[in-house]
């Protein structure tokens, strides 16, 4: 039996299938390439003296999946695949939804017609919109203030509604917060393609002198030194969330929405601060306005992912600083 990983080359994909190596489970990767790239698997298989089965597919082809299923005993699916940044979403609304909510939809039609139902998603604090104060707990109302968060609310309602129509699903989707750092190898880490749009690619390729300044948005909120707060959560502890919720996959049924994070919010300024420090390079920054949409303050609480996963994060600040440092100064441009 497999475990069918979509979008597994990419950023949180890659670490997660070295986690599920290191657990001895088969993997199977589907990815369309679109955001990311297969020198991944190199990278893969040097950690790990493994190599994922790659199929290039579209989730969005149901013949392309159809043939994954027909060829791989999967016994359940990671669901990482889809469109990612807030910003762009807004400008290609169409694409976000074709690619994040139709082509769920086509995964989970195939994923029926192969009697598989089980299902990690790869969700996000985007769901808790703008009017909920942290800690953010999974009982709170969900909303969205962009079409990148739509689609992930969307995605989650689809699933709600799945599980209620069949007891046979069992799904988790797991609401990340904001995910950074690297593997301790230096060997794979987050490689956006263009201008970054995340806090931490953006501090580190200034730091590595491939952009020239950081734009902070914002310093002016109600925060401690007036920049945006957030619940940073190391790449690898995510990964093993993830891995974590395979095995619970069993012992849940339905559809059960869980925080991934720390339960500890960090300034933008405190990140630039420690990065200066692990680097020992400036980090110019500009203040720009404020963003549409973004708040003061966000973080997790986390409580339900050590009750029901038995995990909780290892890593601290840090560690997250210090190994994404490593990535990027031994990785410059990427894997290019």
């Amino acid at each position: 039996m497999s475990l069918l990983i979509t979008g597994g080359t990419g950023y949180i994909g890659s670490h997660t299938v070295v986690e599920l190596f290191n657990d001895n489970q088969d993997v199977v990767i589907v990815d369309n390439l679109v955001n990311s790239s297969t020198n991944s698997l190199d990278r893969i298989e040097q950690i790990t003296g493994k190599r994922p089965t790659f199929i290039e597919a579209d989730i969005c082809d149901k013949a392309a999946m159809r043939k994954v299923f027909t060829e791989h005993d999967i016994s359940a699916v990671i669901h990482f695949a889809g469109l990612k940044a807030v910003g762009e979403s807004t400008q290609i609304p169409l694409s976000y939804y074709h690619n994040n909510v139709a082509g769920t939809v086509a995964l989970l039609e195939v994923m029926t017609e192969f009697n598989v139902k089980n299902m990690v998603f790869s969700s996000s604090a985007t769901v808790y919109g703008e009017s909920n104060v942290s800690p953010l707990v999974e009982t709170m109302p969900t909303s969205a203030t962009n079409p990148y968060g739509q689609t992930k609310l969307m995605v989650e309602h689809i699933l709600f509604d799945l599980a209620k129509s069949d007891p046979q699903w069992s799904i988790i989707l797991l609401r990340y917060f904001n995910p950074i750092g690297a593997h301790s190898s230096g060997l794979i880490g987050e490689n956006p393609n263009g201008i970054p749009n995340n806090l931490l690619p953006f501090v580190s390729q200034v730091a590595v002198g491939r952009l020239a300044q950081l734009q902070v948005y914002g310093n002016d909120y109600d925060t401690l030194d007036g920049t945006g707060v957030r619940d940073y959560i190391h790449v690898v502890d995510l990964a093993i969330a993830h891995l974590k919720a395979v095995s619970a996959l069993a012992n849940l049924e339905g559809c059960t929405a869980i925080n991934i994070g720390t339960g500890n919010g960090t300034s933008v300024l405190q990140i630039v601060d420690k990065f200066k420090e692990v680097s020992g390079a400036d980090i110019p920054f500009k203040i720009s306005p404020r963003r549409p949409g973004d708040i003061a303050t966000v973080f997790a609480e986390a409580k339900l992912a050590n009750t029901l996963l038995a995990w909780q994060a290892e890593r601290n600040l840090d560690d997250m600083i210090i190994d994404t440092w490593r990535w990027q100064s031994q990785n410059p441009n990427g894997f290019e």
